[in-house]
């Protein structure tokens, strides 16, 4: 897929999931629910409706279209692993954790708001993604929507996002820095996850055969990795006006990186070796052109600029 059509299929599809946000944020009440205290749910749709890539959602989308799904139920589930990220950034941007004052360009929840608005407006974005995939306009199969819960909050929790932040702060004051192993490790669990879900959200919507979803497993392995490498990078050499976020930080935090690990030339090879391996995986999962999006979307992880 050349360039331009991806990203115009990127933008195709934030459209589609930003509109079934703005409807599942709506400042009003939906039927069953008592209250939508006014500034919770504008301190959720604050952090959740500020634009951005939408590349979690657009690997669940993409994944169930190369598997032959196009319908509504792979963007309510983008939507709501959208709100899962939604909620991780306000809490990473909390004096607590990262102590940011800037997201995406503009200030971040805690000062937009204040910081105990911002943690309820987390907490309940990260509920809401659950009773999203749980109602059945996301799919009339208690069992796929079951297996979806399930994996969010694995690709969310303990051993996954949750537990790898935890790793990164411990990274941040430890007596010697991390083995490669480690960081690769820690990297998995705080950003890979969720990237790791997303695909595997798509394939599981889409009725993806055994073999089709280890190899889309192997390609969000790789995505995964080959996004916080690059993320790495960007924090290193890019600057706040572009990134929308301060940069310099994982340095002036001794955060444990690839970056730090390897050099930034260590590192861009590693990023080039991942995105071979994703591209690869999408061969295996032999859908032939319809992941010239995710093959793409390799692409784009790797060169993109904020």
């Amino acid at each position: 897929m050349e360039e331009q059509a991806f990203k115009a299929r990127l933008v195709e599809t934030a459209a589609a999931v930003e509109r079934m946000l703005e409807d599942l944020l709506a400042v009003e009440p939906k039927a069953g629910e008592t209250a939508r205290p006014r500034r919770l749910i504008e301190a959720m749709r604050y952090a959740t409706l500020a634009g951005g890539k939408r590349l979690r959602p657009f690997l669940a989308i993409e994944t169930a279209r190369a598997l032959g799904r196009a319908d509504a139920a792979p963007v309510r589930a983008g939507a709501a692993i959208e709100c899962v990220h939604a909620y991780s950034l306000i809490h990473d941007d909390l004096p607590a954790m990262d102590d940011d004052d800037l997201r995406r360009g503009r200030p971040s929840t805690h000062r937009a708001f204040d910081e105990a608005t911002a943690i309820l407006a987390g907490d309940a974005l990260q509920t809401m993604a659950f009773e999203i995939l749980a109602d059945p306009r996301t799919d009339p199969d208690a069992g796929t929507r079951a297996g979806l819960c399930a994996g969010l909050a694995r690709a969310a929790g303990l051993a996954g996002m949750v537990g790898g932040q935890m790793l990164d702060i411990e990274a941040e004051t430890a007596a010697a820095p991390l083995p490669l192993e480690a960081i690769a490790r820690l990297q998995a669990m705080k950003t890979g996850a969720l990237l790791k879900f997303s695909v595997e959200a798509g394939a599981l919507l889409a009725g993806a055969s055994a073999a089709a979803r280890a190899a889309f497993d192997a390609y969000g392995r790789a995505i995964g990795a080959a996004f916080q490498i690059a993320d790495d990078l960007l924090d290193a050499e890019g600057d706040a006006a572009t990134l929308g976020k301060r940069a310099g930080k994982d340095a002036a935090r001794h955060k444990a990186t690839l970056v730090a690990a390897l050099g930034a030339e260590g590192a861009r090879a590693e990023l080039a070796r991942l995105v071979r391996e994703a591209k690869a995986a999408v061969d295996a999962a032999d859908v032939g052109d319809a992941g010239d999006g995710l093959r793409a979307a390799a692409d784009f992880v790797a060169t993109r600029k904020n």
